[in-house]
């Protein structure tokens, strides 16, 4: 079994850390990662804990295939209570970190408790120190892994930067430079808790039953399973090649969710990223090397995403890829999600364009805006209220009806206006708007369906979540296209015991549910299902798409359609009996 059978569990508060059996009844139900991850935190904490209280945990949890050879299967998933949103959160980190872990002999590290004073852990195999963060605190996230890589003889980190030290709710947690757990303030967390970095250094690792036949199996998956065309894109330009597909149909969103197509695309598409590309990077066991270096003068990123390109360049309205490469390169080192990140400045655009109120930026300029980070990180004049993102600033200075956030997170990429069934993704999400929980687009606006009727969009949400939520916890990248049938196969060969299909979906459909009754015991319900206005009332600006607002009754119908599929009342609560029926 490739289980470790191990978890580590460190106390900040009083600088201890033992090591635990993993709970196998568990991993059996929820695989690992996400699933995991956010069942050890729903046993584990209380309700209505603060999230930057020293009672929230942050577990960092691998997957039953990491560590091994099996492609694409390298990331790290991160859970806590969000400190964004009071939701469930849970993320995922690429690099080598997960592999780390799973060599030094663990499963999964949960972080409890606070320090007094900042320190980072080094994890080496096992023996755990705690360590006076001194000389890195107050410093970038890019310099102090730097410095840890050469204290540490190349060992991987997990650290924040300045905005995780000053608990901002859109901070993220970094490693290998530019990979980043990037929603929900999970950054913020460790900063909570007076944690800088963990530093982890694994020497041993990872047993299958039958280690030949497992070989020769995942590169046969890799040679004609994940080496085809259906994958290589990612190989070839990354999630940029998203930005013309994104304007062509109609989803790109541009000056705050007011158009969906943007004038100056071309030069920040893929096209324009690959003249200045400089080099390619993988995560662990990864043929595909997604990630693009790129590199203008003394500016170096590994990026920009399509997420970035979108929020921070078009709906910004920038179209200056240098000055986007460098917004991404200071998020990236100051500890912030680009995406909630960029909503939040282009709201403030918005917000001064309409004589609200004027935090200084406006639409195209790019010297306000490549300060915003800095001031937003270092809580820094107006950056101190526009770090508290979006819902925030609507609910004190106005702009609710297109505060284009859900539960409090701000939106991804992506105009619902343009595809019906991401409006209930977004609404329906568990931490909040996010397209990393269904990603129906890829089906409706760049696929075959109609994206302007809810005709089975209901049930499309609904089964992507759950294969998400499958996914995720055995922990394969998103970017593998890879059927159900293979995954089941892999674990199967990885665990030792057969896992089906059928298991797969099950444990999908389970894992949803504990996290939309993590929410529900936190006040959440179809209250909070909702979206913003703007989407409901008004046209999208592009002249030429002609295309009028998302039919509120049609998204209601959507919703109660979802509610209905899923065996939840009325009010989008889960019946005692489901919760029974999947033993949660």
């Amino acid at each position: 079994m490739s289980y470790q059978g191990k978890v580590l569990r460190i106390d900040l508060s009083t600088g201890k850390a033992e090591a635990e059996d993993l709970n196998e009844q568990w991993a059996r139900a929820y695989l690992g990662g996400k699933g995991l991850a956010l069942k050890y935190l729903y046993e584990e904490l209380e309700t209505g804990i603060n999230p930057l209280s020293s009672d929230n945990k942050l577990i960092l949890m691998t997957g039953p295939l990491t560590g091994t050879i099996v492609p694409n299967s390298g990331k790290l998933a991160i859970a806590a209570k969000s400190p964004a949103t009071g939701t469930v959160l849970d993320c995922s980190i690429g690099g080598s970190i997960a592999s780390e872990i799973k060599y030094a002999g663990y499963d999964a590290i949960i972080v409890e408790g606070a320090s007094k004073l900042p320190v980072y852990i080094c994890i080496e195999d096992d023996r755990v120190s705690f360590c006076s963060a001194k000389n890195v605190w107050g410093k970038g996230a890019h310099e102090t892994e730097h410095m840890l890589s050469e204290k540490y003889n190349q060992a991987k980190a997990l650290v924040i930067g300045q905005a995780g030290e000053n608990k901002v709710p859109m901070s993220c947690i970094n490693t290998d430079l530019y990979r980043q757990a990037g929603r929900g303030g999970i950054g913020a967390v460790m900063g909570s808790k007076n944690l800088k970095a963990i530093v982890v250094k694994g020497t041993g690792s990872v047993r299958v039953p039958d280690t030949r036949k497992f070989m020769v199996a995942m590169n046969k998956y890799k040679r004609e399973d994940t080496l085809t065309d259906s994958n290589l894109w990612a190989s070839e330009d990354g999630t940029s090649m998203l930005v013309d597909l994104a304007n062509n149909t109609g989803t790109l969103p541009t000056r705050n969710f007011q158009k969906s197509t943007f004038e100056g695309h071309t030069n920040i598409n893929a096209s324009s990223i690959k003249e200045q590309l400089k080099a390619k990077k993988a995560c662990f066991a990864c043929p595909l090397a997604c990630g693009n270096y790129v590199n203008f003068g003394c500016t170096e990123v590994e990026g920009p995403e399509y997420e970035t390109l979108a929020l921070c360049g078009s709906n910004c309205e920038i179209d200056d890829l240098e000055a986007v490469v460098e917004f991404n390169r200071l998020c990236d080192d100051y500890g912030l999600d680009t995406i909630s990140t960029g909503n939040t400045v282009a709201f403030a655009m918005e917000l001064a364009e309409k004589g609200v109120h004027d935090f200084g930026l406006q639409f195209g300029s790019v010297e306000s805006y490549l300060k915003a980070p800095g001031l937003i990180a270092l809580q820094q004049d107006e950056g101190k209220e526009l770090s508290k993102g979006v819902k925030y600033l609507s609910e004190k200075y106005g702009g609710k009806e297109y505060a284009m956030q859900s539960k409090g997170l701000e939106f991804p990429g992506y105009e619902p206006r343009g595809s019906w069934a991401m409006s209930l993704a977004y609404a329906t999400s568990d931490r909040g708007a996010c397209h990393m929980r269904a990603w129906p687009i890829g089906e409706e606006a760049y696929g075959s369906l109609d994206p302007f009727t809810i005709e089975n969009k209901a049930k499309l949400v609904k089964n992507q979540q759950d294969e998400y939520a499958f996914k995720f916890s055995a922990i394969f990248c998103s970017f593998w296209a890879l059927s159900a049938d293979v995954q089941a196969d892999i674990l199967t060969k990885a665990l030792g015991y057969e896992v089906t299909v059928s298991d797969l979906y099950k444990i999908g459909e389970r894992i949803c549910n504990l996290a939309r009754l993590f929410n529900q015991n936190e006040g959440f319900s179809g209250k909070d299902d909702v979206l913003p206005d703007r989407l409901f009332e008004d046209e999208l600006l592009d002249a030429e798409l002609n295309r009028g607002p998302l039919p509120r009754s049609e998204f209601l119908k959507m919703l109660k359609e979802y509610y209905d599929i899923r065996g939840w009342d009325e009010e989008g609560c889960i019946p005692e009996k489901l919760i029974a029926d999947l033993g949660l």
